[in-house]
């Protein structure tokens, strides 16, 4: 069996009157996201992650932001198509630990249910995934809330 790491990494901009989607949730707060797709930058993280324990292109490379195919799109079917892109190759994913930096709101509520979510895309048990959140105690772009980031490690096997 061969055993494969990944790691992945995004950031968006946050702004008001737009919805901010965790994990293809929508959380509630007074800002969202801003992005080409819907800016959810958990899955994003999760697939860049997926797609370099694979020795894929990155999401960039995929799914460019200067395509209209990608304008507004939901980032579950991005992770759907970056799924197929494993099975295609013989890789099944073994786990997936993210961590999601943010100053507000607190997403701790809301993790059940984005562990479900991807669970069900990714055809995995909830518990292959860990979503942790922290803040970075008022500092930068994230503690002045004018951002947020994730971070995803994955496994993969084949």
């Amino acid at each position: 069996m061969r055993i494969r790491t990944g790691f992945g990494f995004d950031v968006h901009q946050l702004k008001p009157a737009t919805t901010l989607i965790l994990g293809g949730v929508a959380i509630p707060h007074s800002k969202g996201a801003l992005g080409h797709s819907d800016a959810d930058v958990l899955i994003h993280a999760i697939c860049d992650a997926l797609l370099g324990a694979a020795a894929l292109p990155d999401i960039g490379t995929l799914f460019p932001d200067t395509s209209e195919e990608y304008k507004g799109i939901d980032s579950k079917m991005l992770l759907r198509k970056v799924k197929a892109m494993l099975e295609k190759k013989g890789y099944h994913i073994g786990n997936i630990d993210t961590t999601v930096c943010l100053q507000h709101p607190k997403i701790s509520p809301h993790v059940p249910e984005m562990k479900k979510v991807l669970a069900g895309i990714l055809s995995i048990r909830p518990d292959d995934i860990s979503i942790k959140a922290t803040t970075t105690e008022k500092l930068g772009f994230v503690g002045r809330e004018e951002g947020l980031s994730a971070y995803a490690v994955v496994i993969i096997t084949q």
